[in-house]
């Protein structure tokens, strides 16, 4: 294995930043594609307004991937203040205000994104899994009871057994670069992260999911701590409930780890079956936060990563 591997990593929001802010420090061909379905807060306005690709998701992941140094870190955090007023600034980033004006002006995602990644010197790069917004739809079965939301945070909101997920509109068109990059990769990571709207978007899109499918990079599949708050979406089912519900979307994905606290190792049977018959084996590590033990800690993961390459 090369001492730079090339790494995409899947996701978004807290856990895909929490994966990339651990990933540059291993390697500087790092690749963060990034799920564009936000239709909340600061984004979901943006979004609105302008037509636009909602950019909180992909300012974080450039934040995590800033330069490690006063430059890069100082940039980083300018990206991620958010305004406190009575008025219609009310929350939003800087970043993401930065992000839609070069979208606005230039018409050109990538371009965009390259162009604030040059700014805070990032490692690696940041592209969004599509070119346009994207919207997802579930259907949840609750006591006999069938609903159908639109949306991410109506999603995120539902309750119930997950019976349907697409994106709309139903077949939107893969980044080039993005296949190009899973084409290219050693390693793909996937999550961690919100599971319905974070994780699932990736195995949606069809033109990306036959390329993950089809790579012969090593697969990661990372999954959520144990302890997640219960608000969160699908919390509470098991491990083998999420594996279950990407292969229920893409029935003969192979992935070689599927790695997860070591508080759940060994404790469901059913799991390390089902892993086993995708090709590969569990491997569990303390990755808890001390502090915040819902979230992935930078160090731990970085120490798992390690591991992993070898």
């Amino acid at each position: 294995m090369s001492l730079n591997p090339k790494v995409v990593c899947l996701g978004g929001g807290h856990g895909l930043a929490a994966t990339l802010a651990a990933m540059r420090t291993l390697t500087s061909q790092v690749t963060a594609v990034v799920t564009v379905a936000d239709n909340g807060g600061s984004s979901g306005r943006l979004r609105e307004e302008f037509n636009s690709l909602p950019p909180g998701d992909l300012r974080m992941a450039l934040a995590a991937l800033c330069a490690d140094d006063d430059w890069g870190r100082s940039w980083a955090e300018i990206m991620q203040y958010r305004f406190t007023s009575s008025g219609e600034m009310d929350n939003h980033a800087v970043g993401n205000l930065l992000l839609t004006a070069l979208w606005d002006r230039d018409h050109d995602p990538v371009k965009g994104l390259e162009r604030v990644g040059q700014l805070l010197k990032v490692v690696g790069k940041v592209l969004p899994m599509a070119l346009e917004p994207l919207d997802i739809e579930g259907k949840f079965t609750n006591n006999q009871k069938t609903i159908s939301v639109r949306g991410q945070v109506q999603v995120a909101a539902a309750t119930g057994r997950v019976s349907e997920l697409r994106l709309i509109p139903s077949k939107p068109k893969a980044t080039p670069q993005v296949i190009n990059a899973l084409a290219d990769a050693d390693w793909i990571t996937i999550g961690p992260g919100s599971w319905l709207s974070s994780v699932m978007p990736h195995f949606l899109l069809a033109e990306q999911a036959e390329q993950i499918q089809a790579s012969t990079a090593k697969k990661i599949m990372i999954f959520n701590l144990p302890d997640k708050t219960t608000s969160d979406e699908f919390a509470g089912f098991s491990l083998e409930a999420h594996l279950q519900l990407v292969l229920d979307h893409l029935p003969n994905l192979k992935i070689d780890i599927a790695l997860i606290d070591e508080s759940v190792d060994g404790k469901e049977p059913g799991f390390v079956d089902l892993v086993s018959r995708c090709g590969g084996k569990v491997v569990a590590f303390d990755l808890a936060d001390a502090k915040q033990n819902f979230h992935h800690d930078r160090e731990k993961l970085i120490s798992a990563f390690a591991h992993i390459f070898g």
